[in-house]
């Protein structure tokens, strides 16, 4: 007979009901019922999941013309902050894609798990592209502006057109069929997986700004109007990386 710490290990590696845990079920000892319990509660964690992805994936292939077709999400990142771009992205997934299974949208995943799928999407996507939208532009047109052109150049930049263009609560100017989806990045896996794509590319960007501009703390705010960036922002004023049309960079200028 197998020991508790033994069938304990055996449960927690285990993916799925197999037939050998038939007999853990008639194991009456109560560390081994307390695993068997524990290993349940997290097979129907599992399938919770799992049937989310489904959904996700029956949402974004209701839009589809035609069942071959391909659907492009597309979402944005950094329309708020006082300084660096907004970054939008483009994606293209296979059906089903079963390695994408557990991802949200990228504000209800820690960074960890946001590197880890968007590793993951770019591993599996049918193809994606990641656009970069500057301060300088973002003044020039404003943010709402500047973001959906920065969409439509992700879209034009996919190298495979799709059938249609699903998209996070926006209107693109584009030729291309498209829905505008509210709250989009909860409700399609395309979308979601755009959103992954285009946060951590702009977390990245603004690590990497960080260390060009360490007294801003762009590492820990990603750019964020926090107490820490206005106080920098008093001591040592804007850079070319902030939004002059955002206050209250504006008013600094200004004044």
């Amino acid at each position: 007979m197998k020991t508790i710490k033994e069938i304990t290990a055996a449960l927690k590696a285990a993916e799925q009901i197999e037939p050998w845990m038939k007999e853990i079920q008639r194991d009456e000892r109560t560390g081994v019922q307390k695993a068997w319990a524990a290993f349940e509660k997290r097979m129907v964690k599992r399938q919770l999941i799992i049937d989310a992805h489904e959904e996700k994936c029956r949402f974004d292939a209701s839009y589809l013309p035609q069942p071959h077709d391909f659907a492009a999400g597309v979402d944005e990142a950094g329309r708020g902050p006082l300084a660096g771009p907004v970054v939008t992205a483009a994606v293209i997934l296979p059906p089903h894609c079963e390695a994408l299974i557990g991802i949200n949208d990228s504000k209800q995943l820690s960074k960890e798990l946001r590197e880890s799928y968007a590793a993951r999407i770019k591993e599996h996507a049918v193809c994606y592209h990641i656009h970069f939208q500057p301060a300088e532009k973002i003044d020039e047109l404003n943010i709402y502006e500047a973001t959906k052109q920065s969409m439509a150049a992700s879209v034009a930049a996919l190298a495979i057109q799709p059938a249609v263009v699903l998209v996070d609560a926006m209107t693109l100017p584009i030729q291309l069929p498209q829905h505008s989806i509210v709250k989009g990045d909860a409700k399609s896996l395309a979308i979601a997986a755009a959103s992954i794509l285009a946060k951590t590319a702009r977390d990245e960007y603004m690590e990497q700004l960080h260390e060009q501009h360490p007294q801003y703390g762009f590492h820990q705010h990603a750019g964020y109007g926090t107490k820490q960036h206005l106080e920098a922002l008093e001591q040592y004023g804007p850079t070319k990386h902030h939004r002059k049309s955002f206050e209250p960079i504006k008013s600094m200028i200004k004044g």
